[in-house]
């Protein structure tokens, strides 16, 4: 009963994700009634019901019939399914509230970062902030400070190197137009991970992130021949990984040192 009613509010959340990836980038206020991007027609009640909606709309809009993108979808499910294994985690407590704004942060910003290249202030400075707030009531104030120092530095300093090296002292021309390897929100993201994490889990993201974007940019260079990608799900998603498997990872590496 109580799973259940966890689920149902992960979708409800889900819904509002979706509300914040659409309307963040583009400045417009995260309250009133949804509305179709298309024909900017106010959407039902009805029809704005977690998942299901989706699939009775048959992923149309009822008024123009324009395709609903299978994000909205996929972005409740997937809030859905986070809050049920944060519940069977810690149960209904400050933990389940603290990671629940966390992974929410990090959807938000990956699907956002997907699409617009852009990862929005609100969520990595606002992300900082409360990640460092909240730290102080689990009394891990010193590691949320050291995380956001740790997890913002290294990865600036690692692409202000990259940068000097390989446009300053080896002239290469832009990549794809870009002048910078890392965008500053990759900076203020990978400070914001620190900030909930800590800078133990900031370090090992900072780690695992560029092995999982790799793995990715070869097949975007061969498909798009394009060779820059949005960074921000991979720390998103190597973020996640350091939460599940961090002990597992930092003893297999001292086990094969």
């Amino acid at each position: 009963m109580i799973s259940g009613l966890v689920f149902l509010f992960g979708l409800i959340l889900g819904s509002f994700l979706n509300v914040c990836i659409y309307r963040l980038p583009l400045g417009q206020s995260l309250w009133g009634r949804s509305f179709c991007p298309k024909c900017k027609r106010s959407i039902f009640w009805y029809d704005n019901i977690p998942l299901l909606s989706y699939i009775i709309l048959k992923a149309r809009c009822r008024f123009c019939r324009e395709r609903i993108p299978f994000r909205y979808f996929l972005v409740e499910l997937l809030s859905g399914l986070i809050a049920i294994f944060l519940f069977k985690r810690y149960g209904l407590s400050f933990n389940f509230i603290f990671y629940l704004v966390f992974f929410s942060a990090l959807i938000i910003a990956s699907f956002i970062d997907m699409k617009h290249r852009i990862i929005p202030d609100e969520i990595s400075l606002g992300g900082i902030f409360v990640g460092f707030v909240l730290n102080i009531f689990k009394g891990s104030t010193l590691d949320s400070l050291l995380g956001i120092l740790i997890g913002g530095g290294i990865i600036y300093l690692t692409g202000l190197s990259f940068d000097f090296i390989y446009f300053k002292l080896l002239k290469k021309p832009p990549i794809d137009g870009e002048t910078e390897s890392m965008g500053g929100g990759d900076v203020k993201f990978l400070a914001m991970i620190g900030a909930f994490l800590g800078w133990k889990h900031a370090l090992l993201t900072f780690f695992i992130a560029p092995l999982l974007g790799s793995i990715f940019g070869v097949f975007n260079l061969l498909i798009t021949k394009k060779h820059t990608i949005a960074y921000g799900p991979f720390l998103a998603l190597a973020s996640f990984i350091s939460f599940l498997c961090s002990k597992y990872i930092i003893n297999f590496i001292f086990w094969k040192i």
